[in-house]
C-alpha cells in the first residue's frame, strides 16, 4: 500500500520547488504560469528512525522504508473547472490522488510573480476551492441525471445513491466542501466512484520567505483560521530553505537543522503530516535478507496487514507473531524477546498497532 498525494495552488507559489525538495527531483520551476504542464510523479521515503533501530539490531543486507508517491500538480487558476489554463486536464489529476497537499504563498517577492498581483492566501485558497466545488459539482449533476432514471423504475441502489447525491449536491451549492457534508458512511460509499475533488483529506502547506519560518506572518494565521475551521492540517516550511537542504548529506543536513535550531526538515514534517491526514500507521518486518516498513491504515486487523505483503498471505492466514517495537529493541533481539515472553501469537481479528514488529503464518 502506498500514499499518492497531489500538491496544488495557484501558479508561483512554490508548489515545485516543494516537490523537488521532497523527491531530490527537478520539476521545472521557472517564473511563469503553467511552466508544469503534465504532473510530475516521485517516490519520497518515509522518514521513520525505528528502521535504523532494527536494523542495528538485525544487521539486514537491506533497509526497505515505506514510501509515498507525490504529484506535482500544474497551477489552478479561476476558471479551471471550465477548462481555463488547461483547468479540466489539471482537475483529472487531482482526482486520482488520495489526499491533497495545498500550497499556499505566504511570502513577499517583487521578483516573483503573483498570478493575481498581490499575496493574499485567503483569496488564493478560495479560488482553488471554488474550482473544486464546481468541478464536484459538475460531476455528481451528470451522475443524478442517469441515476435518477434508474430510482424511478425501482432500482433500490440507485434510490439510496440519490439520497447522497442530493444531499451533497446541496453542500455544494452552498460552497461547503463535500468533506464537511455530514455524510454517512453509507452516503460516502455511494460517491466513492465519483473521487470528488473536495471529499479528500487537505494539508495546507504554508510557503514562507526564509526569515519568517520561525515567527511566521499574518498570511500563515489567516491559513491556519481557514485550516482550523475546516478540520484540515497546517504545515509551514520554506520552499527556499528546503531546496538547499535536499542538496545536503546526511551530516551536513543535520548541521544545517541544527544551526536552524530544528530536529528535522520542514518536508520531513509534511511527510508525517500526511500519513496522519489519511490515517495510515507502520508495521515492520525484521530478517537476515531485509528489514522493512509497511504501511496500512489505522484500524487493519492482522490479515489485512499481512496482505499487504501479498494477497496469499491474507487468503492463507492462519497468525501472527508479533512484538512492539519497543519490546523487541528492549530485548535486544527477536532471540531474546521470545525468551522473554515479549512475542504474542494473535490471530484474525488483532488489530495492528503502529511499530508491530510482525512475522506472519500462512497455509498456500
Amino acid at each position: 500500500m502506498g500514499l499518492n498525494c497531489g500538491i496544488v495552488g495557484l501558479p508561483n507559489v512554490g508548489k515545485s520547488t516543494i516537490f523537488n525538495a521532497l523527491t531530490a527531483a527537478k520539476a521545472e520551476a521557472s517564473n511563469y504560469p503553467f511552466c508544469t504542464i503534465d504532473p510530475n510523479v516521485g517516490m519520497v521515503k518515509v522518514p521513520d528512525t525505528r528502521l535504523q533501530a532494527l536494523a542495528e539490531i538485525v544487521h539486514p543486507d537491506k533497509i526497505i522504508p515505506a514510501v509515498v508517491e507525490i504529484v506535482d500538480i500544474a497551477g489552478l487558476v479561476e476558471g479551471a473547472s471550465k477548462g481555463e489554463g488547461l483547468g479540466n486536464k489539471f482537475l483529472g489529476n487531482i482526482r486520482s490522488v488520495d489526499a491533497i497537499m495545498h500550497v499556499v504563498r505566504c511570502f513577499e517577492d517583487e521578483n516573483v510573480v503573483h498570478v493575481y498581483g498581490s499575496v493574499d492566501p485567503v483569496r488564493d485558497i478560495e479560488v482553488i476551492n471554488a474550482e473544486l466545488i464546481l468541478a464536484d459539482l459538475d460531476s455528481v449533476e451528470k451522475r443524478i441525471d442517469k441515476t435518477s432514471r434508474m430510482a424511478k423504475l425501482g432500482d433500490k441502489k440507485a434510490k439510496e445513491a440519490m439520497t447522497a447525491y442530493e444531499k451533497v449536491i446541496d453542500a455544494l451549492k452552498r460552497g461547503v466542501r463535500a468533506a464537511a457534508a455530514g455524510l454517512s458512511d453509507d452516503e460516502k460509499a455511494a460517491l466513492s466512484d465519483l473521487f470528488l475533488l473536495t471529499g479528500k483529506p487537505v494539508l495546507y502547506v504554508a510557503n514562507v520567505a526564509e526569515d519568517e519560518l520561525a515567527s511566521g506572518n499574518k498570511y500563515v494565521d489567516a491559513v491556519r483560521k481557514i485550516a482550523e475551521s475546516e478540520g484540515s492540517e497546517l504545515i509551514m516550511i520554506s520552499g527556499k530553505i528546503e531546496s538547499e537542504i535536499a542538496e545536503l548529506d546526511g551530516e551536513e543536513k543535520a548541521a544545517f537543522l541544527s544551526d536552524l535550531g530544528a530536529s528535522e526538515s520542514g518536508i520531513d514534517r509534511i511527510i508525517r503530516a500526511t500519513y496522519h491526514l489519511l490515517g495510515l500507521i507502520t508495521y515492520f518486518t525484521a530478517g537476515q535478507q531485509e528489514v522493512r516498513a509497511w504501511t496500512i491504515h489505522q484500524g487493519d486487523k492482522a490479515p489485512q496487514a499481512a496482505g499487504v505483503i501479498h494477497t496469499d498471505f491474507e487468503k492463507g492466514f492462519i497468525r501472527a507473531e508479533t512484538i512492539a517495537f519497543s519490546d523487541y529493541v528492549s530485548a535486544g533481539s527477536e532471540t531474546r524477546a521470545k525468551e522473554l515472553g515479549l512475542m504474542r501469537v494473535e490471530g484474525k481479528e488483532y488489530v495492528v498497532k503502529d511499530g508491530d514488529v510482525m512475522h506472519f503464518r500462512f497455509n498456500v
